[in-house]
């Protein structure tokens, strides 16, 4: 039995890598109108270059009129409303500070009247008993009024100039 056979080139086979060798040797030569082409672009003149748009210049204006107000700096009304609301600093922060309102769900109440207390959830999973001047929410949240169905409170947030506002908040009864 024959492994191997040594392959001859038959005479078809000797024809086609003879006019591949013709091929590629053809190919090379005719290059002649592609070097003349590519000397005709480069001679040819490009678009022209729009001019460059002028910069206009503006008047600068110091504000030294005592009549009118810099714009870049606070009004006297903004400066006078650092005297508003401000929080208690000095208390001690009560545990339902520690979370955000989002966060916190209300779940019932327990008494009536003036002395009835609302039951709230943290988002551990721990009930807290909250009555009415507590905190509660990390933006220093008072309760002002317990009702059946729900909790008032009014926060503290930043005004944007150093000052505070009042801004009224409530949590609802879950329906869970």
């Amino acid at each position: 039995m024959k492994i191997m056979t040594a392959i001859k080139p038959t005479g078809l086979a000797k024809l086609f890598l003879l006019a591949g060798v013709a091929a590629v040797l053809a190919g090379c030569s005719g290059q002649s109108d592609l070097h003349d082409w590519v000397a005709q672009e480069k001679a040819k003149r490009g678009a022209p270059i729009p001019p460059l748009p002028v910069i206009k210049t503006f008047e600068t204006f110091i504000y030294n009129d005592q009549e009118k107000r810099d714009p870049f700096s606070p009004s006297a009304d903004e400066l006078n409303e650092n005297n508003g609301p401000r929080p208690d600093e000095g208390r001690a922060r009560q545990p339902l500070e520690a979370f955000s309102l989002d966060s916190l769900k209300m779940v019932g109440t327990i008494g009536s009247g003036a002395s009835m207390e609302a039951l709230v959830k943290d988002p551990g999973g721990v009930i807290h008993r909250v009555h009415a001047n507590e905190y509660m929410g990390q933006n220093y949240g008072r309760i002002t009024a317990i009702s059946s169905d729900r909790v008032d409170l009014v926060e503290l947030v930043s005004n944007g100039n150093g000052g505070w506002m009042e801004r009224p908040a409530s949590i609802a009864l879950s329906a869970k």
